[in-house]
């Protein structure tokens, strides 16, 4: 009697993270033209974080962004880059990305429907890989780290600035987003703190460049993280 073949799909921590990937994609598809039309709320702090990584970031560099949402930040680096390829688990905010890569092309860029958590090319591919409001929206934060550590090249930058929700007001966390997930007006979100999430980076192999806050308003919740590959770094094995 021959042992039943088990495909990738079949395997249950394969099937838990396509399902959250699905679950993902179904609130980000719905609220994506909202999002597209929604104004940027610091946009001083937006424009630093554009120029910091435009300094950062040099023609010579073959770049991938995770959780690019409809495109804005792509379209406003890629002109720095070799190439970039910005990706997103939402099919809707990919197609909003596209129409506006189509209404001002730039041959570097492309865009592609794919999910942080899982991981996204093959090994040491690219000279930098960047996460912008994105790190506190994975369902598995080491599991989405550990795809950035393979796919970097040694020596390349991983750039982030990520909501540290830890650091806000103890009543949004507690009630206000568990009361919005449940009416469906937010996603699933992680919960920690700036030195929580350096200690993630550093977990995966990562050496913390730089931490800086970009916001012009108030107390700023979301540090920007400069983090490298260690030259000598291998790979890890899933």
């Amino acid at each position: 009697m021959h042992s039943p073949v088990i495909t990738d799909g079949d395997h249950p921590a394969v099937a838990a993270a396509s399902a959250a990937a699905a679950s993902k994609a179904r609130f980000w598809d719905r609220v994506a033209r909202k999002y597209a039309s929604d104004p940027i709320a610091d946009l001083a702090g937006y424009e630093g974080t554009l120029r910091r990584v435009q300094a950062l970031l040099s023609p010579d560099h073959e770049v991938l962004e995770i959780g690019c949402g409809t495109g804005s930040t792509a379209l406003r680096l890629a002109a720095g880059t070799r190439r970039l390829v910005a990706t997103d688990v939402s099919a809707e905010m990919v197609a909003i990305a596209r129409e506006k890569l189509a209404a001002d092309p730039l041959p570097q860029l492309e865009f592609r429907v794919a999910d942080a958590d899982a991981p996204v090319s093959g090994p040491a591919a690219w000279d930098a890989v960047l996460a912008f409001n994105l790190l506190h929206l994975v369902t598995d934060l080491p599991q989405a780290l550990r795809s950035v550590v393979d796919v970097l090249k040694p020596g390349g930058l991983f750039i982030s600035k990520t909501p540290c929700l830890s650091e806000m007001n103890p009543l949004i966390p507690r009630l206000a987003l568990p009361l919005m997930r449940a009416l469906g007006k937010a996603p699933h979100v992680l919960c920690f703190n700036a030195a929580e999430l350096q200690a993630a980076l550093v977990q995966q192999g990562l050496q913390i460049v730089s931490v800086e806050r970009h916001g012009t308003k108030g107390r700023d919740f979301r540090p920007f993280i400069v983090a490298r590959k260690p030259d000598g770094h291998r790979p890890s094995l899933h």
